[in-house]
């Protein structure tokens, strides 16, 4: 997960100018009080780089006609064995065997035949795959065995465990400060999560309507572009765009500060669509009243086995494009075995956006969890 990786970026919250330093904001208690706490801003700078690779590989060439060529030459990665050495005016034979040690970075032994009649045995150690005439054995690289369940270059498992604890706290703070205001306002918020291109805007659009006078708001999480949170505010609802540049998940000091703006009206109902991705969103606390994992079934009946930690921390899975299913060849049988199988007590819901089917019951679910929290007496 990105909590150890330094991906973030300043995230760009509409209405607002990016603030770097500490500022206080006030949020209601349940009794009415107003409380005052600090937001401080902690970003690592994301950055890519690439390393060129050139090596240097010297061949000595010993051959059986008498003569001897050594020759060095450099390369880069991609290379082709040709040997096309030169022309003679006598004859002489052309078998002879040379020996070709290469320091790559692995090993793996193998010997090539040639047109031009020779053959030589590799040792290359190359840290990049490329091709040749016969099969390898394929291992499981798994980076995620450790106890931290993440690999980084250069840091160890508890350091990574360590960094992690920390990040996740801070945020844990922000969250619950989150929860408060909720709690005081009587709101239930839900955090939409899911992979791009699931249907969650879509989804979020037509349950606005269905939903009509009820009071609710918006907060929409990409990484660039307003697109999402202008398709929001066409349907008459509040909104507000937060853009986490090279983030790739919303946390709870962003919602926490779009939630300011939004000002929630008691006894609503606050949506925040986050970014579209199945990993780093399931670790990072919003404050939310329940995860909504949306999985359309165009992604595969085996998405939630390779993306257990999402649909293990979401209450309930929509399966949205239902109406495509025989269009797909989709089991929709097999996609509720696998999320149980990751999460046993996880609700399934099967619902087309486009069509409207299953949107009653998803609309019920909604209300059913706003007086469950509202009324916990009457659970």
């Amino acid at each position: 997960m990105c909590t150890v990786c330094g991906c973030g970026d300043t995230p760009k919250i509409e209405g607002q100018a990016n603030k770097t330093e500490p500022h206080t904001h006030s949020h209601p208690h349940e009794q009415g009080d107003v409380h005052q706490h600090a937001h401080e801003h902690a970003h690592a700078d994301g950055h890519s780089h690439s390393h060129p690779h050139e090596h240097a590989h010297r061949h000595d060439h010993s051959h059986a006609h008498g003569h001897a060529h050594e020759h060095s030459h450099d390369h880069d990665h991609d290379h082709d064995h040709d040997h096309d050495h030169h022309d003679h005016d006598h004859d002489h034979d052309h078998d002879h065997d040379h020996d070709h040690d290469h320091s790559h970075g692995h090993e793996h032994g193998h010997s090539h035949s040639h047109d031009h009649g020779h053959t030589h045995a590799h040792n290359p150690l190359h840290p990049h795959p490329h091709p040749h005439a016969h099969s390898h054995t394929q291992p499981l690289l798994h980076f995620g065995a450790g106890a931290a369940g993440v690999s980084v270059a250069g840091m160890s498992q508890a350091r990574l465990i360590a960094v992690e604890t920390d990040i996740l706290a801070k945020n844990a703070v922000y969250a619950q400060g989150n929860r408060r205001v909720l709690r005081a306002m009587d709101s239930y918020a839900i955090n939409l999560v899911s992979s791009p291109g699931s249907g969650k805007t879509t989804l979020l659009c037509k349950t606005i309507e269905a939903l009509g006078d009820t009071p609710l708001a918006v907060i929409e999480g990409d990484q660039q572009t307003s697109n999402d949170a202008d398709r929001i505010r066409a349907t008459g609802a509040p909104a507000i765009q937060i853009n986490t540049g090279k983030g790739c998940h919303l946390d709870g000091h962003m919602v926490g500060q779009a939630m300011d703006q939004l000002r929630l009206k008691p006894n609503s109902f606050l949506f925040i669509e986050n970014v579209g991705n199945l990993v780093c969103p399931a670790a990072f606390d919003l404050g939310e009243d329940a995860k909504v994992a949306i999985l359309s079934i165009t992604e595969g009946e085996d998405k939630p086995l390779k993306y257990p930690d999402m649909f293990t921390a979401a209450r309930l899975a929509i399966l949205n494009k239902v109406d495509l299913a025989d269009a797909c060849g989709a089991d929709l049988d097999a996609y509720e075995a696998n999320l149980k199988r990751v999460n046993p007590a996880i609700e399934i819901l099967r619902v087309s956006a486009r069509t409207g089917e299953g949107m009653p019951a998803w609309l019920d679910w909604l209300q059913a969890q706003r007086i469950i929290k509202s009324s916990p007496q009457l659970v």
